[in-house]
């Protein structure tokens, strides 16, 4: 019997799915420490004043993994609503269906012109040549399309300067184009919106997102500890400092907090560790909800806001997720919009009116009127201090460097932040990182998806 301390740090997606695969293959010595007195870390949901239910941002369940799915159906055991993606861009006061670049015909004729020409004029040159994330977007989807959306639309999610940021994270993150099937779309006036892992997606019938982690609890509550805020860790004897005061010694410890966070709580400093955490960047958000007293019949899921009119840059309709996102699951008489807002220090957002600026934006890109705004009984604002992990140039050589640091004292850093790769941070993705590094440490076996 495998007798080694395992500590987890943090009870988001990937620290629960450690916790479950130890419960799962009946390992005994563990503890999950969560600094929140809540589980689900940035897929937890929360409950506003007035019974509307709100996500940490826009989360759909897909999956990329048949365990995940085997997960999900033992989780919810069909507790769950399926959809169909409808999702929008609002652009030059249209709706453009995603993805952008395969829906023009629902532009003005000047704008499809001038996006069909840009394509036209990259087919004869190659974007492997791109240094940076500005120059594959401008590279890869031309000068029309770039400026319309790609350019906007990203500097507005990242928040962060694109010709720092590198662009091999892209994967099936992004359409890219085939121009003869634009043009084809356009001449046939045919949309075109099958693309992507996420064209079909479930949703928790109750609790939000975080319903689903919820489910977690009767397989993880034995080792849990909530409230329990690390302070630090001595990477050389193996302890786990808290901020109560109490130590917890361990032999493995996986962890999935802040991987700067993490490094900057090393004892003893480790200053070159500390100068190669100082190169990752992150950006940060504001959740806006808006709970409204009446009926809204649109069929849309979630929507993308390039412009400048509004701050946010994705809106969902959260009440089309599940009825019980609204208080009673009244949707006859509620409906309630979820606003995503980037901030960081090369976007700088005031905290007291962005809820205001957020409801002002709804009106300037159309998705209420401006009598809606007398409607509005929920407004619900969530600061989330680390929202996206940025994939920088220069952020492989400090994983490549780090990562292995940690691991030769024993630590396992995983999850969207703790192994800092946007490209592997969907919920699928974090709860697998969670299982698969418990299926190394005492199975042996190779991790996939840390290698994707």
């Amino acid at each position: 019997m495998d007798s080694r301390r395992i500590v987890i740090i943090g009870a988001g997606p990937t620290g629960l799915g450690a916790a479950y695969r130890l419960n799962e293959l009946g390992h005994q010595n563990w503890v999950l420490l969560e600094k929140n007195d809540y589980i689900g870390g940035l897929s937890a949901s929360f409950v506003d004043d007035a019974g509307f239910t709100w996500d940490v941002g826009g989360h759909v369940l897909f999956s990329h993994y048949n365990y995940f799915d085997d997960l999900l159906q033992k989780l919810l055991d069909g507790a769950c609503y399926e959809h169909e993606r409808e999702s929008w861009i609002r652009i030059a006061g249209r709706w453009v269906p995603y993805p952008f670049q395969h829906n023009l015909r629902h532009l003005g004729e000047r704008e499809i012109q001038e996006c069909v020409n840009g394509l036209r004029h990259i087919q004869r040159k190659d974007n492997n040549n791109s240094a940076n994330f500005k120059e594959w977007l401008l590279a890869t989807f031309g000068a029309g399309l770039n400026r319309l959306f790609m350019e906007p639309y990203n500097e507005k999610v990242w928040g962060y300067p694109l010709e720092k940021m590198d662009y091999k994270w892209i994967a099936e993150r992004i359409a890219v184009v085939d121009c003869d099937r634009v043009e084809r779309n356009i001449r046939e006036r045919r949309d075109d919106i099958s693309w992507g892992p996420n064209n079909t997606f479930r949703f928790p019938r109750k609790g939000g997102t975080g319903g689903l982690f919820k489910q977690f609890l009767p397989f993880v509550d034995k080792g849990l500890r909530k409230d329990a805020v690390v302070t630090g860790v001595d990477y050389q004897n193996r302890k786990v400092f808290l901020a109560d005061g109490e130590e917890e010694p361990y032999d493995i410890l996986i962890n999935t907090m802040p991987l700067d966070l993490l490094i900057n709580g090393l004892i003893p400093e480790d200053s070159y560790m500390a100068r190669q955490a100082e190169k990752l960047a992150h950006v940060s958000g504001f959740i806006v909800g808006l709970g409204f007293e009446r009926k809204n019949e649109s069929t849309k899921c979630w929507m993308y806001f390039p412009e400048s009119n509004s701050p946010f840059y994705r809106v969902t309709n959260f009440y089309r997720y599940s009825p019980f996102n609204v208080p009673q699951g009244d949707t006859e008489k509620y409906f309630s919009l979820m606003c995503e807002i980037t901030y960081s220090e090369f976007r700088q957002v005031d905290k007291q009116t962005i809820v205001d600026e957020t409801i002002e934006g709804l009106v300037d890109s159309g998705l209420i009127d401006l009598s809606d705004k007398d409607l509005i009984i929920s407004r619900f604002l969530l600061d989330v201090p680390y929202t996206y992990p940025i994939p920088t140039l220069g952020r492989d050589e400090v994983l490549e460097t780090v990562i292995p640091f940690l691991e030769k004292y024993k630590i396992y850093s995983r999850g969207r932040f703790g192994f800092w790769k946007y490209e592997v941070g969907n919920m699928d993705h974090s709860v697998m990182q969670g299982v698969e590094v418990v299926d190394r440490l005492l199975l042996g076996q190779p991790e996939k998806t840390a290698l994707l």
